[in-house]
């Protein structure tokens, strides 16, 4: 048996017997009622005689894949989509041949764990067991192997990119990336509510930015379904603390088509006022789009969550590349919204700006953060306070949303599906 052939026999063994509904099937989605997690602590990464043994533990057992790959080296887990948070990286133990590690979303509906190795490596063991309490453990032990033996064996296993509704050959296979929405079905919307639990925002007047998003969020969806055409998810729809790259993966698990966060920050200096619409961008276009960015990472730090590392992507350059068509499709939302805002509430002097908000950098998903105002600005709080102006101000982004759809509809013709 060659190697490729093993490591698919070992990956498609391990989710057989990981799984207590029984073969592939469930990797369509339909058995798995949540998102697996990593176990906090459960994770380790030790070197000894010239083999490296990977342990961790997830929450439920799911579907996965393993593979090498080439220039570099590199071995590759896929699993059925496993949130990261509880994986603490820099706390592994270190390991030689091991020169990196890094994990997150390689596709709505499947994340990835990428080992760097430092020298020619082969997989001897490879197993996603059950536990009593009904928890996963993943067990993974590579050996040393000659540069002419791993090169021959490098490569994703047969059947690993087969279209749904088609059976691998070996492991289980990847379904096919969700098509961009060109006008069939409902436009599915994820609103964002920023801050919440033990974050809650900029404060004024004893109201908290995370409560009065939460409301107004609420109040954007109910004008969203009363005009139909659209299919209405929220990260959090209570006080609770939502990670950042939580949100984005809540927004990949409903099968977004647009990601809206929505906020109503306080600036300490300066005098912001009017609603805005941003835009992702490596460097911000304006000192308090920057400020801005930092107060946004911050609500991850206050909880303990430092996410500074965590980027939703593996590979930069697949990133770059599904940004070409994301980023244009984000900045035309973000004139449709503004055109929206302007109509029916007003905007500020310059109402589309960019920023590096963390919460703006899935590469596969057209996304925006509109501050709906600042309550920094007396006169902004005075009206995110009126129900009567929020209404207005939601009755704005709706049109702005319709008016994206009729041009994403237009032009779907030319663009690549």
């Amino acid at each position: 048996m060659t190697m490729a052939a093993r490591l698919a026999a070992l990956a498609l063994s391990a989710v057989l017997s990981a799984l207590p509904w029984g073969g592939l099937a469930a990797q369509d989605g339909q058995a798995l009622s949540a998102m697996a997690r990593v176990v906090p602590g459960s994770a380790s990464l030790r070197e000894s005689g010239g083999a490296v043994d990977l342990t961790l533990t997830l929450s439920q057992g799911v579907p996965y894949r393993l593979f090498t790959l080439d220039r570099p080296r590199r071995l590759v887990l896929d699993f059925y989509e496993v949130d990261w948070t509880g994986l603490q990286i820099a706390g592994l133990a270190k390991a030689r041949l091991i020169s990196g590690l890094r994990t997150g979303i390689v596709r709505p509906g499947w994340s990835r764990m990428v080992l760097d190795l430092a020298e020619p490596l082969a997989v001897d063991t490879a197993a996603l067991i059950t536990t009593p309490a009904q928890t996963a453990r993943v067990v993974l032990r590579l050996v040393p192997t000659s540069a002419q033996a791993y090169a021959r064996a490098a490569g994703a296993p047969p059947g690993a990119f087969a279209s749904p509704g088609a059976r691998p050959s070996g492991a289980a296979s990847l379904p096919e990336p969700r098509q961009r929405w060109h006008g069939e079905g409902p436009l599915t919307v994820v609103l964002d509510p920023g801050h919440g639990g033990i974050d809650p925002g900029a404060q004024r007047q004893n109201i908290d930015e995370a409560d009065l998003m939460l409301t107004f969020a609420r109040e954007l969806k109910e004008i969203l379904l009363r005009a139909g055409g659209f299919k209405v998810v929220m990260t959090r729809d209570q006080s609770v603390f939502v990670p950042l790259e939580t949100r984005v993966s809540i927004a990949r698990q409903a099968g977004a088509d647009l990601f809206l966060s929505l906020h109503a920050d306080a600036l300490l200096e300066g005098r912001a006022t009017g609603s805005t619409v941003y835009t992702l961008s490596d460097k911000a276009s304006d000192l308090a789009s920057q400020k801005l960015a930092e107060r946004h990472d911050r609500g991850d730090l206050l909880a303990g969550v430092d996410l500074r590392g965590q980027d939703d992507s593996i590979a930069l350059v697949l990133m770059d590349i599904a940004r070409t068509e994301t980023a244009p499709l984000s900045d035309m939302l973000a004139e449709a919204i503004v055109s929206g805002l302007r109509a029916r509430v007003g905007v500020r002097k310059k109402p589309h700006l960019s920023a590096g908000f963390s919460v703006l950098k899935a590469p596969d998903i057209p996304s925006v953060l509109i501050e709906i105002g600042f309550m920094s600005s007396p006169r902004d709080l005075k009206r995110l306070k009126d129900a009567a102006w929020r209404r207005k101000a939601a009755m704005g982004i709706r049109d702005g949303l319709q008016a994206w759809a009729s041009e994403v509809i237009a032009q779907a013709p030319l663009l690549r599906k």
